[in-house]
């Protein structure tokens, strides 16, 4: 038997203020978007930003629906929009924040891991790594440069 060991690395800001602007204003966007989600059920808000490489942002909240299995994050609706409408548009950087109706979340919030295949799917497609920025409501925003600090043993057409 061998053992594996698996190192991630995360940059940590204890502020937005601490942020580039390019991504202040990347995750101003996602917190807007994330008071528009629909979350009667959970309650979990969720907004998504994306920047392209054509420079235009594409935003996505979470959707629910009283079928659980049948709504949709906000990172999936953003990413499914941006392929939609921008497909030759590849996906530089992503902005995520979650808030509790319930509580304050004060810890950074990263994508399910059903988002995370996503994400993974578009980092694999455009050969290219996405940076992404995660938060709670308040709080520190962790940074990673890649999904795959995030889901190391990532799944793709390689195995199919």
């Amino acid at each position: 038997m061998k053992n594996i060991t698996i190192n991630t690395q995360l940059s940590v800001f204890d502020t937005l203020q601490e942020l580039p602007q390019e991504i202040q204003n990347l995750m101003e966007q996602a917190v807007a978007i994330r008071k528009k989600a629909y979350a009667p059920y959970s309650k979990f808000r969720v907004g998504a930003a994306l920047l392209l490489d054509n420079g235009k942002v594409v935003l996505g909240s979470n959707q629910e629906n009283a079928a659980y299995p049948s709504g949709l994050c906000a990172e999936r609706v953003a990413i499914f929009q941006a392929g939609a409408v921008y497909p030759e548009a590849r996906i530089v950087k992503m902005a995520i924040t979650a808030a509790s109706d319930s509580n304050q979340t004060q810890s950074p919030i990263p994508p399910c891991g059903a988002c995370r295949q996503s994400i993974a799917e578009y980092e694999f497609k455009q050969d290219q790594p996405i940076e992404i920025y995660f938060m709670g409501e308040i709080g520190a925003i962790y940074k990673s440069d890649s999904l795959k600090n995030l889901l190391p043993f990532t799944f793709d057409k390689n195995f199919l």
